[in-house]
C-alpha cells in the first residue's frame, strides 16, 4: 500500500503550483515565456561561467602580451598550467556520453519502408535529422534528445517507437503519432518552445550521467543540477503541456485530424487494458514460474488487439476521471476538442508493423531477450516471495475436506497461484463454508464484478459489514476495476455507486496506515532473506540509488506492522509519481507499506535515515546491506 498521505500531499502541492503558474502564464504569456527562457539560460550560464572563470587568467595573460606588449614571465607558466588543468577537468566532467535509448536500434538497411516514412514526416515537420530509430517494447512513442556536453554542443535526436504501438495502429494512425513526436523537436513557428521542451529532460539526464560518471569534479556539478532540474521542471511544465497541443497540430497537419484522433483513442484503450489486465496477468505468472517466459511480446500484443474494441464514450469518462497531474499530456477530451474532431474510430487499414518488413521477427526476438533480462530481477523476487504460499497451498489443495478457515485460505492461495484456472467456483465454496469471512466475500464479489456479474456488489457490502477495515481495500479494488476500459456499463454504474458510498468511510480509515512526522517509528524486523528479496526488487528500478526501511506499529485488523520505505530517487518530477506506484506494487513485505521520497516529506525522511542508519539497499551492491 503506497503512502497516500505523502503522495496526496505531493500531488496537491504540484497541482497548486501548476495552477499558480498557469495563471501567471495566462495573465502575461510573453513575460512568462521570457522568465522560463531566462531560467533555462541560467542553467547553461553556470557552466559557461565556470569555464570563463577558469579561463580568466589565461585570457588576461594573453591580453597583456598581445595588446599591451608585455613579456612572458616564467612564473606565469604555473598559472597557465593550473588554469589549463582546471579547464580540462571541467570539460572532462561535462563529457558525459549518453547511450541511445534502450531498445533495438535499427540499422540503415533495415525496415526501409519505415525509414522512408519517418524521413518524409521529419522533412515535412522541419525537424532536425535523426541519429537513429529505436524500436522498444513499450506501448508508446517518444522523441528522445540526448545532450552533447550537457546541451552546450547541441543534441542527438532519436525517434523511439514501441513495437506494440506499431502492431496496434494502422499506417495512417502511426504516421500521426510519429508526426506528433516530430512536433516536439520544434516546427519553424515553435522552435523556442520545442527547445524548452527538450531542455526539461536535458538536466535530468545530466544529473544521471554526471552521477554515473564517477569523476570527482562531476559530483558538485551534479548536486547543483539536482537542485536546479526540479525548479526548471516546475516552471517549464505549463509550456510543456501547451506544447503537446502544438505537437498535435503538427500531426493533424501532416497526417490528418481523423487519423490522430483515432490513434489517441486506440492508445488510450490499449493503455488502460495493459494496466488493468494484460501486464498484471503476466507478472502474476512469476508466483509459479521461476523465469520469465521465452516469448513475451507476441502474447501481449495479441491481448491488446483482442476484442472488444474501444468504446469512445467510456474512454473519455476514464480519461477525464483519471488525470495524472504530473503528466504534461492534456486529457483525451481536451486534445480532441483542440483538434475539432469527434471521438470516432477509423476503419483500420494495414498495420504499421508492416513497415518493418523482414526485420520484424528479428526485432521481436531481440526485444524479448532484452525485456527478459530487465524483468528477471523483479520476476525472481516475486517468485521467491511467493515460496511460502506455494508450500502452504500444496497440502491444502490435496485435502478432500477442509475446515472453514482452511477453505478460505485455500481459495486465497488458489486465486494467487492457479492463474490459468477460474477461481470463482473455489471462492464460492469458501464463502459458503465460512459466511462470516470478509476476505472470502471480498474476493468473490470482486471476481464476480470483473466477470460482469453485478451480484458481486452484495458480497462486497457483506465484506464491509463483517470487517470495517475492508473499506480501504475494497475502495482501492473498485477504483482499479473502474480503470478497465472493457468493463460493461451495468458493472461500471454498480461499482461507481458502491465506491462513492464507501468513500467517506475510506477517508476516515485512511489515516490509520498513514505515516506522520510525529509517528513513533521502529527498526525494521526483516531477516536477511527478506532484505535480500527487497533489494532484488529495488534493483529492478534503475532510478533508485539507495533505500532505507523502518516500521510503524499499527492497530489493524489485517496486519500488525506497517513498513516505511524511503527511496533516493533520481529522476524527473514527472517520473516520480508513476515510478513510486510501480515500486510499491512490486514490493512484498509481511505487512502494509509506505513508499516515499524525501522531496515531499523532508522531516520524515530525516527520521527514517536517522533510525535506519545505513541504507538497506544501495545501487550496484551485490547483496542487501
Amino acid at each position: 500500500m503506497q503512502d497516500r498521505r505523502a503522495a496526496q500531499a505531493a500531488t496537491a502541492r504540484h497541482r497548486a503550483r501548476v495552477h499558480r503558474l498557469e495563471a501567471l502564464a495566462a495573465a502575461a504569456p510573453q513575460a512568462y515565456l521570457v522568465r522560463v527562457v531566462l531560467l533555462a539560460l541560467a542553467g547553461y550560464g553556470v557552466l559557461i561561467g565556470l569555464l570563463l572563470l577558469l579561463a580568466a587568467a589565461p585570457l588576461a595573460i594573453a591580453w597583456r602580451m598581445l595588446v599591451e606588449g608585455a613579456r612572458f614571465e616564467p612564473q606565469l607558466t604555473i598559472v597557465l598550467l593550473l588554469a589549463g588543468a582546471g579547464i580540462a577537468a571541467l570539460v572532462r566532467a561535462l563529457w558525459v556520453r549518453f547511450d541511445a535509448p534502450e531498445g533495438r536500434l535499427l540499422a540503415p538497411h533495415e525496415a526501409l519502408a519505415l525509414h522512408a516514412e519517418v524521413e518524409r514526416l521529419r522533412a515535412a515537420a522541419s525537424a532536425p535529422p535523426l541519429a537513429g530509430i529505436v524500436i522498444d517494447a513499450r506501448l508508446n512513442a517518444a522523441a528522445a534528445s540526448l545532450p552533447r556536453l550537457l546541451g552546450l554542443a547541441g543534441h542527438r535526436h532519436y525517434l523511439v517507437l514501441g513495437l506494440p504501438l506499431l502492431h496496434l495502429l494502422d499506417r495512417d494512425e502511426a504516421a500521426a503519432v510519429i508526426a506528433h513526436e516530430f512536433g516536439h523537436f520544434g516546427e519553424q513557428h515553435g522552435r523556442l518552445t520545442g527547445w524548452l521542451y527538450r531542455v526539461r529532460f536535458t538536466w535530468y539526464r545530466a544529473v544521471e550521467g554526471l552521477t554515473r560518471s564517477g569523476f570527482l569534479l562531476s559530483m558538485p556539478i551534479a548536486r547543483f543540477y539536482a537542485w536546479y532540474a526540479p525548479l526548471f521542471d516546475a516552471w517549464s511544465f505549463v509550456l510543456a503541456r501547451a506544447h503537446e497541443f502544438s505537437a498535435d497540430a503538427t500531426a493533424a497537419r501532416l497526417a490528418g485530424r481523423d487519423a490522430l484522433a483515432s490513434a489517441l483513442l486506440r492508445l488510450e484503450h490499449a493503455g488502460g487494458r495493459w494496466q488493468s489486465n494484460v501486464w498484471p496477468r503476466v507478472l502474476a505468472r512469476a508466483r509459479v514460474q521461476s523465469h520469465p517466459p521465452a516469448q513475451l511480446l507476441a502474447p501481449l500484443i495479441d491481448r491488446l488487439r483482442a476484442p472488444p474494441g474501444p468504446e469512445p464514450a467510456r474512454l473519455l469518462a476514464i480519461a477525464d476521471r483519471e488525470v495524472d497531474p504530473f503528466d504534461t499530456h492534456p486529457t483525451l477530451a481536451r486534445r480532441l476538442d483542440a483538434l475539432g474532431v469527434p471521438a470516432v474510430l477509423r476503419t483500420p487499414g494495414s498495420s504499421a508493423a508492416t513497415w518493418l518488413g523482414d526485420a520484424l521477427a528479428g526485432i521481436e526476438r531481440d526485444l524479448d531477450q532484452q525485456w527478459r533480462a530487465q524483468l528477471r530481477p523483479e520476476w525472481q523476487a516475486v517468485h521467491a516471495a511467493a515460496a511460502p504460499d506455494r508450500e502452504r497451498f500444496r497440502p491444502l489443495d490435496a485435502m478432500s475436506q477442509r475446515e472453514a478457515e482452511d477453505a478460505v485460505e485455500h481459495a486465497r492461495l488458489f486465486e494467487l497461484l492457479e492463474i490459468d484456472r477460474d477461481p470463482l467456483p473455489v471462492l464460492a465454496r469458501a464463502q459458503a463454508a465460512h459466511p462470516d469471512s470478509a476476505m472470502a466475500a471480498f474476493r468473490l464479489g470482486l471476481r464476480q464484478l470483473q466477470a460482469g456479474d453485478v451480484a458481486g456488489i452484495e458480497y462486497l457490502r457483506h465484506a464491509v459489514a463483517r470487517d470495517a477495515g475492508a473499506v480501504g481495500p475494497i475502495g482501492e479494488a473498485l477504483a482499479a476495476l473502474l480503470r478497465d476500459p472493457d468493463l460493461d456499463g451495468d458493472t461500471v454504474r454498480a461499482a461507481t455507486a458502491l465506491r462513492d458510498a464507501l468513500a467517506p468511510r475510506a477517508d476516515d480509515l485512511r489515516d490509520r496506515d498513514a505515516v506522520f512526522d510525529d509517528d513513533a517509528l521502529q527498526p525494521h524486523d526483516l531477516d536477511a532473506a527478506g532484505l535480500a528479496r527487497l533489494a532484488a526488487t529495488l534493483a529492478g528500478h534503475a532510478r533508485i540509488q539507495q533505500a532505507w526501511l523502518v516500521r510503524k506499529q499499527v492497530a489493524m485488523v489485517e496486519q500488525a506492522a506497517h513498513y516505511v520505505l524511503l527511496l533516493d530517487w533520481r529522476g524527473s518530477v514527472a517520473s516520480e509519481a508513476a515510478g513510486l506506484r510501480t515500486v510499491s506494487d512490486g514490493i512484498h513485505l509481511p505487512g502494509s507499506h509506505t513508499v516515499f521520497t524525501g522531496s515531499g516529506a523532508a522531516s520524515l525522511a530525516r527520521q527514517v535515515r536517522r533510525l535506519c542508519g545505513a541504507p538497506v539497499y544501495r545501487k550496484g551492491a551485490t547483496r542487501a546491506l
